[in-house]
C-alpha cells in the first residue's frame, strides 16, 4: 500500500471488479465518467487508483489482496464494512469514502490526482500521522443526478433508496437514511432502454414515490404504466414489505410485468422477534400478504431469518409454521442465517443456533424445491435464550 498522496493527472483509475458487487460498481464507474474521469476494471490491484467497493463477507479477503499487493498504488474503498469500520479498514486503505459515494468519489480522485489535501473533501475518512480522521459529512444524493450505469457494465436501476425503518440487523437506513428517495419516472424511462429486462433495486420497490410507512398507488401506477418491454417488478433484486402487499398493487404487476412471484421480507414468523427486531409489521400481515397473492395467481417467495440474538427454540417454530402455511398456498421460501454487520445495533450480537428438528425440517423441504438459502452456520451459535412463559 502507499501511504502517501503523490500529484499525477494521468494517473490511471482502476475499479476493482467483484461480480458479487456489479450494482454498485456500476454506479461508481457511471458517476466517476459523469465527472470526466475515465476509468477500467480489473481482477486485481493494478498501479495508480485503486477503487474497492465492498461488503462484510468480503473485507478478509480484500484486506488480504491490498497487504500482498507490490503495486504502486493508492487505495479507495468504499461500500457498507468500510463505511461502518472505517478504522479498520485505514490499516489497508489510504481512504474511505463514507456511505455514498457518487459525489464524494470523484471528487476525491480529482484531489488525489492534483495532490491536493483530501481534507478538504467531505465524507471521507483518512489517516495522517498514524491516526484516523474522518472530514465533515456530505448530505444524500439525489438518484436523478447520477445515472445507475454505464453501457458496458449494465445493472438494475435503483428506483429508490434509503428506508424508514429501523430493523435491528441491517445497515441500509444507517448508510442510506431514514428517509426514501426515489428516480423519477422520466429517469426511469430513459435507462430502461438499455436493458434487455428491466429489472430494479429498492429495500421496498411497492414503497417507490412514498415515504416508505404507506402505499401511494398511483405512484407506482405511473411507473410501471410507462414502461414498455420485460418488466420485473417487486422480485429480485428487490424486494417488498408484506403490510405493502394490496390487490391493487398485485393487479397492476399482473397487467404490466412479466414477473409472476414477488419476492416478500417476512424476516420471521414469531411476533415477539418482529417486535424485537424492529420490523414494524406482524405475522398478520405476512399471512394477509400471502392470502392476497393467492387470491391475484402470484407466487410468494417469502425471506426467512434463522438464528436472531433472541430467537428461541418456540421462536423457530413458529417461523416454521409459517413456512408450512407459505407452502401449502404455492409460495416459497429463502432461509438465510443471521450474520451481525457493522454499525447495526446487532453488530456484536452472536446469532444463536438452529435447533436440529428445526433445521431437519427445512433440509426436508430444501430437498423437495419448496425452500433455498442458507440457513445455518458452521461456526458454533450461543445457546438459546431460555423460554419465558
Amino acid at each position: 500500500m502507499c501511504s502517501l498522496f503523490y500529484p499525477d493527472a494521468s494517473a490511471s483509475v482502476t475499479i476493482r471488479f467483484d461480480k458479487r458487487n456489479t450494482f454498485s460498481l456500476a454506479a461508481l464507474q457511471a458517476a466517476l465518467k459523469l465527472a470526466g474521469i475515465k476509468t477500467h476494471f480489473s481482477s486485481s490491484p493494478q498501479d495508480g487508483l485503486m477503487i474497492y467497493s465492498l461488503a462484510t463477507p468480503q473485507a478478509t479477503e480484500v484486506y488480504r489482496e491490498i497487504a500482498d499487493s507490490s503495486t504502486k498504488s493508492i487505495y479507495v474503498a468504499g461500500g457498507p464494512h468500510p463505511t461502518a469500520k472505517h478504522e479498520e479498514a485505514l490499516n489497508y486503505f489510504d481512504c474511505v469514502v463514507l456511505g455514498e459515494g457518487e459525489q464524494t468519489l470523484p471528487e476525491l480522485v480529482t484531489v488525489i490526482r492534483r495532490g491536493g489535501d483530501v481534507r478538504s473533501v467531505r465524507g471521507i475518512a483518512y489517516k495522517r500521522g498514524g491516526r484516523p480522521h474522518v472530514t465533515s459529512p456530505r448530505t444524500h444524493v439525489k438518484l436523478d443526478e447520477f445515472p445507475p450505469f454505464e453501457t458496458n457494465l449494465r445493472s438494475p436501476i435503483e428506483i429508490s433508496r434509503g428506508c424508514p425503518h429501523n430493523c435491528k440487523y441491517c445497515q441500509t437506513p444507517r448508510i442510506f437514511g431514514r428517509k426514501m428517495r426515489h428516480r423519477s419516472v422520466e429517469s426511469v424511462i430513459f435507462y430502461s432502454k438499455y436493458l434487455t429486462e428491466i429489472r430494479f433495486t429498492s429495500p421496498n420497490a411497492f414503497a417507490y414515490g412514498s415515504n416508505g410507512l404507506c402505499v401511494q398507488p398511483s405512484k407506482v401506477t405511473r411507473l410501471l404504466r410507462s414502461l414498455q418491454g420485460n418488466v420485473y417488478f417487486g422480485t429480485f433484486p428487490s424486494e417488498v414489505r408484506p403490510e405493502f402487499v394490496t390487490h391493487e398493487l398485485l393487479q397492476l404487476v399482473n397487467d404490466t410485468c412479466a414477473n409472476t412471484s414477488i419476492h416478500i421480507g417476512a424476516q420471521s414468523g414469531s411476533d415477539t422477534v418482529l417486535r424485537e427486531v424492529d420490523r414494524g409489521h406482524t405475522r398478520l400481515d405476512v399471512e394477509l400478504a400471502l392470502d392476497v397473492c393467492r387470491d391475484n395467481g402470484v407466487t410468494p417467495v417469502v425471506d426467512f431469518i434463522f438464528g436472531l440474538p433472541t430467537e428461541t427454540a418456540s421462536d423457530q417454530c413458529e417461523s416454521l409454521d409459517l413456512i408450512d402455511e407459505i407452502v401449502k398456498k404455492k409460495g416459497r421460501v429463502r432461509a438465510h442465517y443471521f450474520t451481525p454487520l457493522p454499525g447495526t445495533p446487532y453488530e456484536k450480537e452472536i446469532p444463536v443456533p438452529i435447533s436440529t428438528e428445526v433445521n431437519k425440517r427445512l433440509g426436508k423441504l430444501a430437498r423437495v424445491g419448496h425452500l433455498s438459502g442458507r440457513w445455518e452456520s458452521s461456526k458454533k451459535g450461543k445457546p438459546f435464550k431460555t423460554d419465558t412463559t
